[in-house]
């Protein structure tokens, strides 16, 4: 009887609001900076947008790459490469059949910035002025089949769509691929750009968007009793994964493992959480049994916690009933308080943070959290980082998003 293979995490790759990559990000999150700035143009003067702020990106695609490949991919894809670049590198650029190398890179909206260009050209200049590779960047599976091309994967080549929960659902469908046998090597995360003008006052509009345009770094507080919504974000987080077993006949330097996914829906609500919470438990219970781990054994919980009203105390009521009488010894982070929203992307750099926790130690802070919220009663990491203890340890990383997406993932230590 075969067994299932273990997945590991052999690199890492990322391009935030907080940096140009994983040790810059990293480093700023774990001293609570904020990604959160006023925005470098006119749009909301322009446009009337009641939001000047976002979490842009920290460095420019075009500080990175070429031209011609800024010219030829939406930004949503730039940043994938560059995180993907970076992942590879990082794992030791390991040698690989292609048939055995996949690749599931995810986005929540896909090229926005590449559709809204290329109407407003149709408009003003006529069809003969559409660019000609348009279709190809605007694809929501542009980024996966870039980073595909780059590295020769042919095991296939995914990109699962679930709004915010895309990036993370991306990675348990890697460790899938590994399990299931079809890939040794899977390049797994999540990318978005969608800082522009009319998402933006779509969010806006839906009164999610935090409207502090006085004060931008303080705007994500999750938690606070004064949350008023997420702050958009931007930029992308690559692993990369593989079987244990191929990871150790290489050498590879291992980060943590990849022990469980856990997937459900709500079928409640196009853009609310089901308000017990039932699908988000499921979703942590499940991945929980799949890596074979009892709860009193999660030390470290990465929320997916927006700082939306409602949002944030459904997920943290459902995080104790998944915890039970261990609730209270659990380190709860909220890295979008500096990071801002990645939507598509945000699960997989949540996951990056998960992975750097678990191996390093070391819980990232949650900030700008003044007055938490009296309902909430588990143990919020504020401000500072959190040693997490030694020995065998788990934690878990939660991604939901519109259309009742839920998603769970279990990290363990090497």
């Amino acid at each position: 009887m075969s067994t299932v293979p273990e997945v590991v995490v052999t690199g890492l790759g990322a391009t935030t609001p907080l940096g140009g990559d994983v040790a810059s990000t990293w480093s700023a999150a774990l001293a609570g900076t904020s990604g959160a700035r006023t925005m470098d143009n006119d749009w909301a003067e322009k446009y009337g947008m009641p939001v000047n702020f976002a979490a842009t990106i920290a460095v420019k695609p075009e500080e990175v790459l070429t031209r011609p490949e800024t010219k030829r991919m939406d930004p949503s894809t730039q940043y994938a490469i560059i995180a993907a670049r970076e992942a590879w590198k990082d794992a030791g650029s390991p040698e690989v059949d292609g048939t055995r190398l996949g690749t599931v890179v995810s986005s929540g909206i896909g090229g926005i910035w590449t559709t809204l260009d290329a109407w407003d050209t149709l408009r003003e200049k006529g069809a003969r002025r559409v660019l000609p590779m348009t279709v190809p960047m605007l694809m929501p599976n542009s980024p996966t089949g870039y980073v595909s091309l780059e590295f020769g994967a042919r095991a296939g080549a995914h990109a699962l769509v679930s709004a915010c929960a895309s990036g993370a659902e991306a990675i348990g469908y890697g460790v899938e691929m590994i399990r299931s046998g079809r890939a040794d090597v899977v390049i797994a995360g999540g990318t978005e750009a969608t800082i522009h003008p009319m998402p933006i006052s779509a969010f806006a509009a839906s009164r999610t968007l935090s409207l502090r345009n006085d004060d931008p770094a303080s705007a994500s507080r999750p938690y606070d009793v004064d949350r008023d919504g997420f702050v958009i974000g931007e930029g992308s987080g690559i692993v990369v994964l593989e079987s244990a077993e191929h990871a150790a006949a290489r050498g590879a330097r291992v980060y943590a493992k990849i022990a469980g996914v856990g997937l459900s829906a709500d079928g409640y609500h196009i853009t609310s959480p089901e308000p017990t919470g039932d699908g988000q438990i499921r979703a942590m219970r499940d991945a929980l049994k799949d890596a074979g781990v009892d709860a009193e054994n999660v030390v470290h919980v990465n929320a997916h916690a927006t700082s939306t009203e409602v949002g944030d105390l459904v997920e943290a009521r459902s995080i104790s009933t998944v915890m039970g009488s261990s609730a209270d010894r659990v380190a709860l982070s909220a890295t979008k308080s500096m990071t801002g929203h990645l939507l598509g992307g945000a699960g997989a750099l949540e996951t990056i943070f998960t992975v750097l926790a678990v191996h390093n130690r070391q819980a990232p802070p949650t900030i700008n959290v003044a007055n938490p919220d009296p309902e909430l009663t588990l143990d919020l990491v504020r401000d500072t980082p959190r040693d997490l203890p030694a020995g065998d340890i788990a934690a878990l990383n939660n991604s939901f998003g519109f259309g009742g997406h839920n998603v769970a993932l279990v990290v363990k230590n090497a």
